[in-house]
């Protein structure tokens, strides 16, 4: 049984940028960004930021 996923990159892994696009219909920076991100990382999941987090948020600061 395949995942849902495997199924989806079997469907699209010999498509162009494109046609990636039209049948996904978001736009072909998005999946440019995407394969990118892929051939770089490995994966698409977001990675960790550097340095430490704001200690207030952005919305205390605009007041």
């Amino acid at each position: 049984m395949q995942t849902a996923s495997a199924n989806i990159c079997e469907r699209l892994c010999n498509k162009s940028i494109c046609e990636i696009s039209f049948l996904l219909n978001i736009p072909r920076s998005t999946v440019s960004g995407i394969i990118t991100k892929w051939k770089q990382l490995g994966t698409t999941a977001t990675q960790p930021l550097n340095g430490r987090p704001h200690k207030m948020t952005e919305r205390v600061r605009q007041c």
